[in-house]
């Protein structure tokens, strides 16, 4: 396991490569990372079937595992693949890739992939005669002290976000309460994924232009089968990078007056939080002032808050799960809260007057998994 030492020495490294970058003009590209399956995208909950068969082959890959199995129908032998969640997942549940083996007899149900192939969703697997659930993801948060316990401070006073030097044990934030951007104050439903469970709701999400709003609506209307990190793992930029479980971690540099957020769940992408009064601008020779999936951060500390600024995004992502549209002109304005040990406040205000009328508030809270280092997540693109 990576100690606190290991993980910022890694970070640091990983900004001195940028800065070589700059130096020779080959600034790299942000490594894709992958995002939860909106599965109804690629399955129709209106067409569901039971199959029974032999298991053949566990493939447990990123961006999805996927269950291999020879089904008898009508005399001749198929090979179905069933597909489940994200081994990342999965493995902080208890699962892994033997927890199936070829032979095993299954039964799974599940909706039929919207194409026709031999393809579904393993919502219920289990052994043939037995009723036990088997890759059920475990929703419960983390076990927390059952005292509450202060945050951490570092020497000169101020609120340590992650783990010090002095901790002994790793951690990092993860189980956000929200899952996709919702205007602070307004009350619709949706689920994991962002798509809402009525259509109608969608002009009451966030204060859309009507082009947005319509972009937004053909989205969800679609089951979120567009989404750029389903078919091609780009990166979570905004605040996507806080709404997933597998989370992340939070590393000071206080020598360099910077903060490196490290993801759990972009194949280790990370972005920095510079807080030596620079301005966010690209570096000549670099990156210029290309934009960005994760923009350009700075900030500084606002009593026990750090707040940042980013600007300089790119277009070819989705910033939310849930598809809520943004451009170029997208501007956000972060803040980051340890209320206490065990919870992480997130608070980000949205100003994109390309897509919004005015800008908005959205907020929620991580919990901290004590005594973990953070789960690595690498998109491997296996779907069949």
């Amino acid at each position: 396991m990576q100690t606190f030492r290991s993980r910022l020495s890694i970070a640091v490294a990983g900004a001195s490569a940028l800065a070589l970058a700059a130096v020779t003009g080959c600034a790299p590209d942000p490594a894709p990372a992958p995002a939860p399956l909106p599965i109804y995208g690629k399955f129709d909950p209106t067409q569901t079937r039971t199959l029974e068969g032999v298991v053949t082959k566990l493939d447990w890959r990123n961006p999805h595992a996927h269950i291999f199995m020879n089904v008898v129908s009508d005399g001749e032998i198929e090979n179905w693949a069933v597909e489940l969640e994200s081994p990342s997942e999965l493995h902080l549940s208890g699962w892994n890739g033997e927890s199936l083996v070829p032979g095993d007899h299954i039964v799974i149900e599940g909706p039929l992939a919207r194409n026709g192939s031999r393809q579904i969703f393993g919502h219920s697997v289990r052994r043939d005669g037995s009723s036990e659930q088997l890759f059920v993801l475990n929703p419960d948060l983390p076990l927390r002290s059952s005292e509450s316990r202060p945050a951490p401070r570092w020497p000169d006073g101020h609120v340590a976000l992650g783990a010090t030097p002095d901790d002994t044990r790793e951690g990092y934030w993860g189980y956000p309460s929200e899952t996709a951007l919702v205007e602070d104050g307004v009350d619709v439903s949706m689920n994991v994924y962002g798509q809402l469970a009525d259509i109608d709701d969608a002009s009451r999400v966030a204060p859309m232009q009507p082009w947005a709003l319509a972009l937004y609506e053909h989205r969800q209307e679609r089951f979120l089968q567009d989404d750029p990190m389903f078919l091609n793992c780009k990166p979570p930029g905004g605040p996507r990078q806080y709404q997933s479980r597998l989370g992340l971690q939070l590393v000071e540099d206080l020598e360099r007056q910077r903060v490196f957020v490290l993801l759990g769940s972009g194949n280790h992408n990370y972005r920095i939080i510079y807080l030596d009064g620079r301005e966010p601008v690209g570096q000549v020779g670099g990156d210029d002032d290309n934009p960005l999936y994760y923009g350009r951060s700075v900030g500084g500390w606002e009593g026990d808050s750090l707040v940042a600024r980013t600007v300089g995004f790119n277009e070819d992502f989705w910033f939310t799960n849930g598809g809520l549209p943004h451009t170029s002109q997208l501007a956000l304005t972060e803040k980051f809260t340890r209320v206490d040990f065990d919870t992480l406040r997130y608070e980000v205000t949205i100003d994109d007057p390309g897509a919004y009328t005015r800008p908005w508030s959205a907020s929620w809270e991580l919990s901290w998994v004590d005594g973990t280092e953070l789960p690595a997540h690498i998109c491997q693109e296996n779907r069949p």
